[in-house]
């Protein structure tokens, strides 16, 4: 019975394979420097890894910038949209006269209904 016995392991315990055979991915350093603090974050990668132009700084958690040849990457943010309002999108409809004039009707339309409330009540 002795012989057949589990040998038990405690939680957390090594992993019971081996790194034979095992070829690990070529790995390359990356610099990103804070664009607030001025510090160097190194970060490793896979060389067959696409490289982000932006990393959290791991000082003051601001954005870092990709240093290539020890010049920042140059971003490009021309494809990025900007976020607009529903005011915007209200404005693009409406003139700002036009606006007023439908405030103004339905304040008056609010405080006639209110007077009548007031009085039937």
């Amino acid at each position: 019975m002795a012989d057949r016995s589990l040998r038990g392991m405690r939680i957390g315990a090594q992993s019971l394979q081996s790194e034979d055979g095992v070829v690990f991915a070529d790995r390359a350093d990356y610099t990103y420097q804070c664009e607030a603090c001025g510090r160097d974050t190194i970060m490793t990668f896979s060389t067959e890894a696409e490289i982000p132009e932006m990393w959290e700084c791991r000082h003051c958690g601001s954005s870092a910038v990709l240093l290539v040849d020890s010049k920042p990457v140059e971003i490009d943010r021309s494809g990025e949209k900007v976020a607009r309002t529903h005011w915007d999108m209200l404005l693009e409809r409406r003139t700002r006269a036009e606006l007023e004039e439908l405030l103004q009707e339905r304040l008056n339309y609010l405080r006639a209904r209110r007077g009548q409330q007031k009085i039937g009540a």
